[in-house]
C-alpha cells in the first residue's frame, strides 16, 4: 500500500509541474530522490542538463527532487550573477511557495563533494538554513568546501552540469551581487520586484526531471 501511495504522489506532482508551480502539502517531504537523476533546466538563455548525486548530500538532494517535482523553479529569477564566482537562484514568484519551504529547512550535512566549476551547491546562512536556494559555481571554488561561514563549514554540493555550461556564462551579469541584497522583498512581492528594480535579469522557465 505504501508503494502505491508513494507512486501516486510522484504522479500527481509530475502532472502538476507541467502546469507550473503549486503549493504542495507536507506529503511531498516524504519523497526520497534516486541515487542519481538528471534534470533539464530551461532558461531564457537556453537549456542546461544537470546530474544530481544523492551521496553528496542526501537530505539536500531529496529536497532538490521535491522542489523540482513541485514546480518550484518555474519562473525563478537568476538574481545573482557574478562571473568567475557563482550564479544564484531559488526564490519563487509565489510568496506562499516561498514560505512553505522556508518553514521547512533541511538539516545540516557535511561537505562531501567539491565546489568545482559547473557544480551546483546549496546556499545556507547559519545552522539548518538550507531551504530552496542554490548556486552554480562558475569556476573552481575550493574555498567554498571548507570556509567557515556563520558557524558552518563549507557549502555542500548536490549536482553538476553535464551539458550547457555556456548557457550559464551567458546570463545577464550587469547587476552582480546587488539584487541579492533584496531577497526579503522578493520573498513577499515576487518577480515584480526584480522586474521593477533590476530589469533584464534572466529566468528559469522550468526544471524537469528526465526519465
Amino acid at each position: 500500500m505504501k508503494s502505491i501511495i508513494y507512486s501516486f504522489i510522484l504522479f500527481y506532482l509530475a502532472v502538476s509541474s507541467l502546469f507550473g508551480q503549486h503549493i504542495p502539502d507536507t506529503s511531498i517531504l516524504k519523497i526520497i530522490a534516486p541515487d542519481t537523476f538528471q534534470a533539464v533546466i530551461v532558461t531564457t538563455k537556453g537549456e542546461i542538463t544537470v546530474e544530481a548525486v544523492r551521496e553528496w548530500s542526501p537530505l539536500a538532494v531529496d529536497r532538490l527532487y521535491q522542489l523540482i517535482t513541485s514546480g518550484f523553479f518555474a519562473n525563478n529569477c537568476i538574481f545573482r550573477v557574478q562571473p568567475e564566482y557563482v550564479v544564484q537562484f531559488g526564490i519563487s514568484d509565489n510568496s506562499e511557495a516561498n514560505f512553505f519551504w522556508d518553514k521547512r529547512p533541511v538539516p545540516d550535512e557535511s561537505v562531501v563533494g567539491h565546489n568545482l566549476k559547473g557544480v551546483i551547491s546549496y546556499a545556507r546562512d547559519g545552522k539548518n538554513s538550507r531551504t530552496a536556494q542554490l548556486f552554480i559555481n562558475t569556476k573552481d571554488n575550493f574555498k567554498l568546501d571548507t570556509i567557515d561561514y556563520n558557524g558552518l563549514r563549507g557549502f555542500p554540493p548536490v549536482a553538476r552540469i553535464v551539458k550547457g555550461f555556456e548557457v550559464v556564462e551567458a546570463f545577464n551579469a550587469q547587476y552582480g551581487f546587488e539584487p541579492a541584497n533584496f531577497q526579503d522583498s522578493v520573498m513577499v512581492k515576487g518577480n515584480a520586484y526584480w522586474e521593477e528594480h533590476f530589469p533584464g535579469l534572466d529566468y528559469i522557465n522550468s526544471i524537469e526531471i528526465e526519465n
